[in-house]
């Protein structure tokens, strides 16, 4: 069984689309995608359309939240930016996806943590900025479901693989749009992967009941949507507007083709 894990596209057509046609040279059984779909200053419309006719087992992120539940007036720019672009079928479509997702295989498909869309997973952010996080605040993150073989989370937008001791792995397979941004909460940071590469990772479970993920870094015209972010008013780093809903749900069931 071979899953490839994608995560924070943002509206970035141009690194999705890169994406797609790497993934299609992997020989996965399926794509997850794993949130935070259309914000961030490019094409939502066009970002959406695709999304939906792929139909790929899909969970709401935090921004993707923000578009329905938001003042418009009190957006961030990629927020706003969206949600001026969208129509009811894309709202439609936003509102049907599931805070979590329980895939099959032992693997939990969440945005940020399983019980908070906004929280860092595998970093943690104090005074000095943000970090990897460590096992304890981890295993803390992880609470309740180190039952799991996988727990797949994004929000970051940094690769990042972690084994607890119950022999979870929980993995961030980056940003397929957005390799970096800055956020004022809980305290100013930057979250920033390098590299322009648009990033996805693939799930394995090639002995069964034990699974690795791989990490892939795919080029793409990066200059080319850097351009596309300018022309629509983003002259700097992605500004992550983060407003503190906290929010717990129950993972929705769906069964992976095998």
């Amino acid at each position: 069984m071979r899953v490839a894990l994608i995560a924070d596209i943002h509206g970035n057509i141009a690194a999705l689309d890169a994406v797609l046609d790497d993934i299609e040279q992997q020989s996965v059984h399926s794509v997850v995608n794993l949130g935070d779909l259309l914000s961030g200053g490019l094409h939502p419309r066009r970002t959406a359309d695709r999304l939906m006719a792929l139909d790929f087992p899909t969970i709401a992120g935090n921004h993707d939240r923000y578009l329905l539940e938001q003042d418009p007036e009190s957006m961030g720019s990629w927020d706003r930016h969206a949600h001026d672009r969208l129509d009811d079928e894309h709202r439609q479509w936003l509102d049907s996806l599931p805070f979590s997702l329980e895939l099959g295989h032992g693997i939990l498909a969440v945005h940020g943590t399983p019980s908070d869309d906004q929280q860092y997973f595998l970093h943690s952010v104090d005074a000095n900025g943000s970090r990897e996080a460590t096992e304890a605040e981890i295993l803390q993150r992880a609470a309740g479901f180190t039952d799991r073989s996988v727990i797949a989370c994004g929000h970051t937008h940094l690769q990042r693989q972690w084994t607890l001791p119950s022999g979870t792995l929980v993995v961030n397979p980056g940003s397929v749009g957005t390799p970096a941004y800055d956020d004022d909460q809980p305290y100013p940071h930057v979250m920033e992967s390098g590299s322009p590469h648009a990033r996805y990772a693939v799930l394995d479970d090639h002995d069964v009941g034990s699974w690795t993920s791989s990490f892939e870094l795919v080029e793409y015209d990066h200059v080319g949507a850097a351009a596309d972010a300018r022309a629509h008013g983003m002259n700097n780093i992605g500004r992550c507007s983060s407003h503190r809903f906290r929010r717990s749900y129950a993972p929705i069931a769906v069964t992976l083709s095998a």
